[in-house]
């Protein structure tokens, strides 16, 4: 039985980037010209007016302030807002592909391996841009690595339960070495005109490296991080939905099918679930809470993070222990724990402990042990 570490991290940040200034200025101009097109409904009252957005709404309701994005403007348009992205030849690399090849290389180099002595390749994401084939198997191919690869899904928790499948397979032997990646388009699912999450997702890649402890110490890896232990949970909700598929062709209204969730609800449910998952997994293991340098949580609404966190250590903790990264990342659904991670790590010392965690539609969480070498 051989032990799965951490080795290493990698981060692709798009170069584009949306304030809350501009996506409020494009959504309120939107919301002007509907309810100027559809003035005598309104007045009729058989419609309600759409509701203007502002900065102040969404730092309130999230704590977001920008968010990363692969396409600018055609989200910003308001005859599209939406990603609007050019189609790729069948010999061109996927978009997907092409922002985790560029993680994985950072990830690679840190781990000081090279693409080959991978052979295990995983995607973990929350929306794949097609069906088949796996685009897993096409990064695979692209690096060059060995062995086998497949897509996997688990929403917002793709990647924590990502690297519990990677982390099973270096124990039991199946794979030496794993490329867990989450490439997030979420703003191609995201609906722009929905007031209510309009300014929620950004676009980003993350990548992790997990091999033998013997191997990475062997290549002397400054910074280690062994996995200690797990805890995954699923619970069926509806609370957090995205309909939008192959099946959907016919569909009137296709916006309509695209991320939604009741908010308040997943707050009140989602929190105590996973302040109850992390306090679970410290206590199995005797490690006591205050003893954990760092929480590298899920970023979707900094006010969730801030009450987890509180809830497990009585207490609101420093940006070093639970790192926000969401004010200029926002919501990037599986990539988000290990942007936070990947950011703010260095300050641990030898033997520190450090928890990863998940949390979203599903409804899933999970979490993880860590303890820095």
């Amino acid at each position: 039985m051989y032990c799965p570490v951490i080795s290493a991290t990698g981060l692709f940040t798009p170069e584009q980037s949306i304030s809350n200034q501009e996506l409020v200025d494009s959504y309120n101009q939107y919301v002007e010209q509907t309810n100027h097109d559809n003035a005598d409904k309104i007045a009729a009252g058989d419609i309600e007016p759409l509701q203007p957005s502002s900065v102040e709404f969404i730092e309130k309701a999230s704590g977001i302030k920008s968010r990363f994005v692969l396409q600018k403007d055609s989200i910003l348009n308001t005859s599209t807002m939406a990603p609007i992205m050019p189609v790729r030849e069948d010999y061109e690399l996927s978009y997907m592909a092409e922002m985790a090849v560029k993680a994985a290389k950072e990830a690679l180099l840190t781990a000081k391996l090279e693409a080959q002595e991978i052979d295990l390749v995983i995607v973990a994401a929350s929306n794949m841009e097609r069906a088949y084939p796996a685009i897993a198997v096409e990064i695979q191919s692209a690096l060059g690595c060995g062995g086998y690869a497949f897509d996997m899904n688990v929403a917002c928790s793709s990647a924590t339960f990502g690297i519990k499948t990677a982390a099973d397979a270096i124990k039991c032997g199946t794979a030496s070495k794993v490329l867990m990646v989450n490439p997030e388009i979420c703003s191609g699912h995201l609906n722009f005109r929905d007031r209510d999450c309009h300014f929620i997702f950004g676009d980003v890649c993350t990548a992790v490296i997990i091999e033998r402890e013997e191997d990475a110490v062997a290549r002397e890896i400054q910074t280690v991080f062994k996995i200690e232990d797990f805890k995954l949970v699923t619970e069926y909700s509806n609370n957090i939905r995205n309909n939008f598929g192959f099946l959907n062709r016919e569909a009137d209204d296709p916006q309509k099918l695209l991320f939604k969730q009741q908010g308040r609800k997943v707050f009140k449910e989602v929190v105590p679930i996973v302040a109850d998952l992390i306090q679970n997994l410290l206590d199995e293991n005797n490690v006591d809470a205050q003893k954990v340098a760092s929480f590298w949580l899920h970023q979707a609404n900094i006010n969730m993070n801030q009450l987890i966190t509180k809830k497990v250590l009585g207490e609101l903790p420093d940006n070093l222990i639970a790192p926000i990264v969401l004010d200029e990342y926002a919501n990037t659904s599986s990539a988000g724990s290990v942007i936070a991670m990947h950011k703010y790590h260095s300050h641990l010392a030898s033997d520190d402990y450090g928890v990863l965690c998940s949390f979203g539609a599903g409804y899933s969480a999970g979490a993880i042990l860590l303890k820095k070498n």
